[in-house]
């Protein structure tokens, strides 16, 4: 590389380049090379785009993108959580007792609207050029439930809402006609899940729920929830719900029954599968929770004596 070249340059992007005060070695220019290559026209020299790009990446420049690793704030006892999730999974994988892992997708609309990303297909797909609700057909609410141990994911497409409810009968369903071959001699199961939404581990009607399900499974819960801004670990995120995504990419969900079809069709290298059923149950919300129920909390639920918000095993007798 000529030295001239680079002086220019180091001049040229000096005056647009910009830096984290807290790291001198982070830096970053706003120009493209377009503009770099203009510039160095107009001080003199004629200098092909193919050499402006060798003299970024001689300089450090490569085209990133921001990456989100900055928590906005500091978890009390999330250490501590998560050597505590470690201990439980390898407790369970030991004793082949299940390890499921819920979450729920944001919701969808059927129709024929447009959707990130792309696909391989014979020709233009004209989809509406404008996303309006009015236009649907109805909404899918797709929540998941992962078998962390035989690497199953499990997805329910529900049409109401997304509430303890919904997240208590998806997982009866999946027992019953799944799980219980899977797991005969299992007596309790553990389940991974963020602490908001219809997971909250700070609401009452959640573990009444959760506790009816308990009884009616004859089966003992442990809950285990990920700390605020966590929810990235939980393994459904990273193992299921990114297979779903990329084989959701560029198409359209022209109404349930498709999505379900597109969704069983899921599958990756390391063999897992995907069933996908439909949950067209009607949801209430603002529901009370029983005045017994409150009355007998303690008697039905054991917290964890070190992290009782995030760990608590509901018994099913």
């Amino acid at each position: 590389m000529h030295p001239e070249w680079l002086t220019t340059f180091d001049k040229i992007v000096e005056s647009s380049t910009a830096g984290l005060p807290q790291d001198e070695n982070i830096k970053w220019t706003h120009l493209s090379v377009t503009q770099i290559v203009r510039q160095l026209s107009d001080s003199g020299l004629e200098i092909s785009r193919y050499h402006v790009k060798q003299m970024l990446r001689l300089r450090g420049y490569r085209k990133r993108k921001l990456l989100k690793m900055n928590n906005l704030s500091q978890t009390e006892q999330r250490n501590e959580q998560f050597e505590k999730i470690m201990i439980y999974r390898k407790q369970f994988t030991e004793m082949d007792f299940p390890i499921l892992s819920i979450d729920t997708k944001k919701k969808e609309m059927t129709g024929n609207f447009y959707r990130p990303g792309q696909c391989y297909s014979q020709a233009m797909r004209r989809v509406n050029d404008h996303d309006f609700a009015s236009f649907s057909q109805g909404q899918i609410i797709p929540h998941g439930i992962y078998d962390v141990n035989d690497n199953t994911g499990y997805l329910t497409l529900g049409t109401s809402r997304d509430s303890s409810e919904f997240v208590c009968d998806n997982l009866l369903k999946i027992w019953t006609e799944h799980l219980q071959y899977r797991y005969p001699q299992a007596h309790t199961m553990m389940i991974l899940c963020d602490g908001g939404g219809s997971n909250a581990c700070s609401h009452y009607i959640v573990k009444q729920d959760l506790c009816k399900l308990s009884k009616r499974l004859n089966m003992n819960i442990l809950m285990v929830h990920y700390p605020p801004y966590c929810s990235k670990y939980n393994p459904i995120e990273h193992r299921l719900f990114s297979q779903l995504t990329r084989a959701w990419q560029g198409v359209p969900f022209y109404n349930i029954q498709f999505v379900k079809e597109l969704s069983n069709e899921t599958t990756t290298s390391t063999g897992m599968a995907v069933h996908t059923y439909i949950n067209n149950k009607i949801y209430q919300i603002k529901r009370n929770v029983d005045d017994k129920f409150k009355n007998d909390f303690n008697n039905q639920i054991i917290f964890d004596d070190k992290i009782p918000k995030w760990n608590y095993l509901i018994k099913a007798a």
